[in-house]
C-alpha cells in the first residue's frame, strides 16, 4: 500500500497536470490549440504579437487552422504582427505609451 502512495507521487510530478485552455476552443482543432498553448498563446493579445508565418511553423499547425484562425482574427478586428492597422495592436501600443509617460 505505501508503496503505490509513493509511486503515485512519483507520477504527479512526471506528468503535470494542465487543464486544457478555452481560448479558440470551438475555433481550431486540439493539435493547433495545443500548438499555442506551447508557446502559452492564451489570449488574442499575444496572438497579434506574432507573424503568420511564425504560427504555420509550429508544429500541429496547418493550412486549415491558419484559414479559421484568420476568420476569427478578422470578426474579432485584430491582425498578425506584420499586418498593420490591428485595433488591439493600436490599443496596446496605446496603454504602453501611457505606461511610459507615467515612468518618466
Amino acid at each position: 500500500m505505501i508503496n503505490l502512495v509513493l509511486m503515485a507521487k512519483c507520477l504527479k510530478n512526471v506528468v503535470p497536470y494542465h487543464p486544457e485552455s478555452d481560448f479558440l476552443k470551438d475555433i481550431l482543432p486540439v493539435t493547433a490549440r495545443r500548438a499555442l498553448e506551447r508557446e502559452k498563446i492564451d489570449s488574442l493579445e499575444k496572438l497579434c504579437g506574432y507573424s503568420e508565418a511564425e504560427i504555420l511553423q509550429m508544429q500541429g499547425f496547418g493550412k486549415y487552422s491558419m484559414q479559421r484562425l484568420k476568420k476569427y482574427m478578422k470578426d474579432h478586428q485584430a491582425d498578425f504582427r506584420n499586418n498593420p492597422g490591428s485595433k488591439i495592436k493600436i490599443m496596446t501600443e496605446l496603454t504602453e505609451r501611457k505606461g511610459k509617460s507615467n515612468v518618466i
